[in-house]
């Protein structure tokens, strides 16, 4: 078996210049992935080269198969196969663009290799890894220099990230869960897919992230995970960063002005503001807010929170007192009742239908699941019903058609 480091100058010419020419998607690869970037072990972010994961692979496969493998069409195509196959894996964990640690991109070509059924080349690629690390490791100074102060970009100003409140904030969403669920690796996985300059948004959609990939090795993650989701909605709604104490005592005093806020954008029924919004603000129990897991909270955010152009502008709770009033507005003591309706809906006792969350409370009170209308025997009535199937599916809601006039 040759070393990998004396075939190094062979796999590089076996490999295309874009490492993906062979498929045909070469053209648009860069473009696709643009928004992608590696974080070095130095903690320089760098573009994304899908060659070089391409180059690496050849270099392993040339390590089991010799020099003469370069030559081979079936070893270029099986590379070049694979390297789709990783860059397809990393795209999936950050849809909309992001960086990827350098170790994380090497993860996955050892997976890639592995569920390809390549285990040798798996293991001479390990093993490369592996003398790296070491040779690293022997070249490290034995005194390390302080580790230089992380800075992040917050309100277009360029600030010190404040570890203080990134550890108070992941220790709080891991408060009273399992005791296999630990801030730690949270902390650990966030920091290493930082790097200097990066958007203080960026930091905390870094930490949701690190805590999902935790889930899969403890279900309880699943809820540390939403508190993380729970602390950036908060941020989008507010308009401000706040610790986890003010997110449990900020509930009363957000919810007159939501309810007005909404009726201003022409998002909620005008009704709503001849409630005792004081009341029902205070009626807000915050600490509901810990029972969702991330994919709930999740859904909630993404489908059914009220928003201003792109914004959040609907914290959970208020989310469930909006429906509870407007399923109250006709009753004679609607503060009663609507408190009523939003303990059994915010304790998960019982849950409305979808267009029922969508629309209560708001300007188009569509809150039926289903309906079946009757198409009449003629062009305009077909058409007719066509357009208000059409209407009824904008806001929600399963559609039944009668067909029985219409002549065969």
């Amino acid at each position: 078996m040759q070393s990998v480091q004396s075939i190094s100058s062979s796999a590089t010419t076996a490999i295309p210049p874009t490492g993906l020419a062979s498929t045909g998607t070469a053209s648009s690869a860069p473009a696709a992935l643009a928004h992608y970037q590696i974080i070095r072990r130095n903690g320089a972010v760098v573009p994304f080269e899908p060659n070089k994961i391409a180059v690496a692979m050849m270099k392993a496969f040339l390590a089991v198969h010799g020099t003469q493998g370069a030559a081979s069409a079936s070893v270029r195509e099986t590379v070049d196969g694979l390297t789709q196959a990783v860059i397809r894996a990393l795209v999936r964990s950050r849809p909309g663009g992001g960086t990827f640690h350098i170790e994380d991109v090497q993860d996955q070509v050892e997976l890639g290799l592995m569920r390809g059924g390549h285990h040798d080349i798996a293991r001479a690629y390990v093993l490369y890894r592996d003398r790296r690390a070491q040779e690293r490791a022997r070249q490290a100074q034995p005194a390390q220099p302080e580790t230089p102060t992380l800075h992040v970009t917050d309100g277009g100003r360029r600030v010190a990230l404040d570890m203080g409140h990134l550890h108070s904030l992941i220790e709080f969403a891991c408060r009273n869960l399992s005791a296999d669920v630990k801030a730690e690796p949270i902390v650990a996985e966030t920091m290493r897919n930082l790097y200097d300059g990066v958007p203080i948004d960026e930091v905390y959609k870094a930490s949701i992230l690190a805590a999902r990939t935790l889930i899969e090795k403890d279900p309880d993650y699943t809820y540390a995970t939403a508190r993380l989701l729970l602390h950036t909605i908060f941020k989008e709604v507010l308009g401000r960063d706040i610790t986890p104490s003010e997110m449990a005592g900020s509930y009363a005093d957000y919810f007159p002005g939501f309810i007005k806020r909404g009726v201003e954008a022409e998002l909620l029924n005008p009704e709503l503001l001849q409630y005792d919004l004081k009341r029902l603000g205070a009626a807000l129990k915050s600490d509901r807010d810990m029972q969702f897991d991330y994919l709930g909270l999740q859904t909630l955010y993404d489908r059914y929170f009220l928003h201003v152009r792109k914004t959040r502008i609907e914290l959970p709770q208020a989310f469930f007192m909006r429906v509870a009033m407007g399923l109250a507005l006709n009753e004679i003591d609607r503060e009663a009742r609507a408190i009523e309706f939003y303990e059994v809906l915010s304790s998960f006792d019982f849950m409305s239908s979808t267009p029922t969350l969508f629309n209560s409370g708001t300007l188009r009170s569509q809150l039926s699941s289903c309906y079946l209308t009757t198409v009449p025997d003629d062009l305009d009535g077909i058409y007719e019903s066509i357009k208000e199937n059409a209407l009824l599916s904008k806001f929600a809601g399963g559609l039944g058609n009668d067909w029985t006039r219409v002549r065969a």
